[in-house]
């Protein structure tokens, strides 16, 4: 079987070509991303053993192979033994030359409901924040009577009685960074979306992680260099880096690596509440090696106050979300033991989108 190397190689989604039995012959860059597996690995492997697909679809793929027919499949979930489900488009068509050869292609789906979430953070979610600033302002004046008396009655007892003021003290000041905290959440200014550089920002914040939280990892930076400019606010683009970097270290207490891989793919809309479609072409992904999400928060890890920690907050990701939202962005989480990635997808400034550049 003869298929153009650069023109596979090329190919902007997951591409397997199968021989007459099925059998796993070749497998582009992008297969090999979206199912975590090397070309090795596949080749020569059975497709219905290699990718768990959630439909019974051997039926009527093998009447298109014999049809030599294409075979369109909307809307199932498509994933691999190291790789967690996502939802897909799959077409099957017969390679032209080749008897009983069929190339796939898998068209991963964004949920169009996420991006009118990450504009409001959903009603209930809006509410719980509302009531949490309104909580915070009138916590934190009696909180500040409370820490001033502790630290007057410090001054006339024993060492030993001072320890416990000295906890008084410690644990109001922590409850007020923790309402600082919700009160930031709710009174976020409007981003300020001009053209900006996505490498730029991300050295920034690897710069700054390495020399701080994140000094116990190793930073892989996996770019693509032609990447134009996004319509995005600079400092709040770092606040997201920054945010992710420092969950990725934190999962990750005894080293490991993080990986910062940027590219293009022009096939990722998503439909916003209004039905217009938006266009986010630029794709970062934080990739880090660490345990994966608690699956039971997993599906709501960019909700206010869920949280995979103990001492956690559940305000850093529902911030984020916030952010990325704002800017007219979409963010998404893909998480199993070993590989958790948070990928964002991004708009092009207007001058790239004007004048066609890529």
């Amino acid at each position: 079987m003869i298929v153009d190397s650069a023109l596979w190689s090329s190919l902007p989604v997951p591409a397997l070509l199968l021989d007459n039995a099925d059998l796993i012959v070749a497998s582009n860059p992008a297969a090999e991303d979206f199912l975590n597996m090397s070309a090795k690995s596949l080749a020569g492997q059975s497709l219905w053993e290699k990718v768990m697909i959630d439909a019974p679809l051997e039926a009527p793929f093998t009447r298109a192979r014999e049809n030599r027919t294409s075979l369109f499949v909307n809307d199932v979930d498509v994933g691999s033994g190291e790789r967690a489900p996502r939802l897909c488009n799959l077409q099957f068509a017969p390679l032209q030359g080749a008897a009983g050869a069929m190339i796939v292609m898998i068209s991963p789906r964004e949920i169009a409901s996420r991006i009118n979430q990450n504009h409001s953070t959903g009603k209930a979610a809006k509410s719980a924040i509302g009531m949490a600033e309104m909580l915070a302002h009138e916590i934190k004046n009696p909180l500040a009577g409370i820490t001033g008396a502790a630290q007057l009655l410090s001054m006339g007892l024993t060492p030993a009685d001072q320890e416990l003021t000295d906890l008084i003290v410690a644990e109001s000041r922590r409850i007020v960074k923790l309402l600082e905290q919700v009160e930031q959440f709710g009174n976020l200014r409007p981003p300020l979306l001009k053209p900006v550089n996505i490498h730029d920002i991300l050295d920034r914040a690897r710069q700054s992680a390495a020399v701080g939280f994140g000094a116990h990892m190793l930073f892989i930076e996996d770019y693509d260099p032609s990447l134009p400019q996004t319509l995005a606010d600079g400092d709040q683009l770092l606040q997201v880096f920054l945010n992710l970097i420092k969950n990725a270290s934190e999962a990750n207490k005894d080293g490991g690596a993080i990986r910062l891989h940027t590219f293009y793919d022009t096939s990722l809309r998503v439909r916003r509440s209004d039905g217009t479609q938006a266009r986010l072409p630029l794709q970062i992904e934080i990739i880090d090696d660490g345990p994966g999400l608690p699956p039971a928060i997993a599906d709501d890890i960019f909700e206010p106050f869920v949280s995979g920690r103990d001492n956690g907050t559940g305000l850093g990701l529902a911030l984020v979300s916030k952010l990325i939202g704002d800017a007219g962005g979409w963010i998404s989480v893909e998480s199993v033991p070993g590989r958790t990635v948070f990928r964002i997808s991004l708009p092009l400034a207007p001058k790239e989108i004007d004048t066609g550049e890529i």
